[in-house]
């Protein structure tokens, strides 16, 4: 099975040796384009480290906050059957295609990045799934029952989204592994869930440990 043109060709641009592959997540049925792991075996030079930091291919991983969100959801999947459902800042799209493999009765995968929604479609296709996208969340329509999002927090300046996801959806599920013990008196941890990025970036315990947040509005 070959990757997809446009999003092989991104990754060309930042390293001429990668490829993407259609592995299956480890302990999970899913199955995603992502980077080769053997692409993580060897040293990246200075200038492609300079690449991949000025422009990184988050699509290109599924990071440890989504997979922990979409195995969550899969134990749950009460959560999401028959709901309208928008995933922000999909990346890879694991929350949107596990909320739609679960039985939503509308998944929107919303990120900026246009290769993370060309990925976002790609995988759904790997998954037998249909979603809908798109790139402007504020543009959406106050008509969403939940919204899911992982690994966001990252930027202590996206903490005021955490309100805006109230404002075009009832209920939010928050998962990150970032800041985990933002204080919000709307938010309220439900778990604490241990994964890992895929490929494994060998990334510090710390953020192997993703804290799972919900929010209702009006509560």
């Amino acid at each position: 099975m070959n990757a997809p043109l446009e999003l092989q060709a991104a990754l060309d641009d930042l390293l001429g040796d990668a490829r993407l592959v259609a592995q299956a997540l480890p302990g999970s049925d899913l199955r995603l384009w992502l980077l080769d792991p053997a692409n993580m075996a060897r040293a990246f030079s200075p200038a492609e480290t300079r690449r991949i930091l000025a422009e990184p291919p988050y699509w290109s991983f599924c990071w440890a906050s989504g997979r922990a969100l979409a195995g969550w959801l899969a134990e749950r999947p009460a959560w999401v059957r028959g709901r309208r459902v928008l995933d922000f800042g999909a990346g890879s799209g694991i929350a949107a295609i596990a909320a739609a493999r679960l039985g939503a009765a509308e998944v929107v995968a919303c990120d900026l990045d246009p290769l993370a929604l060309a990925a976002c479609r790609a995988n759904a296709a790997l998954n037998g799934v249909e979603l809908g996208y798109s790139t402007d969340f504020f543009a959406e329509a106050d008509r969403f029952e939940l919204i899911l999002v992982a690994d966001v927090l990252y930027d202590h300046a996206n903490l005021p989204l955490l309100d805006a996801f109230l404002a075009r959806g009832r209920e939010a599920l928050v998962a990150d592994s970032r800041v985990r013990d933002f204080a919000h008196p709307r938010y309220r941890r439900l778990a604490t869930l241990d994964a890992c990025t895929w490929p494994d970036l060998a990334e510090p315990a710390e953020f192997r440990r993703v804290s799972l947040y919900h929010a209702r509005r009006g509560a």
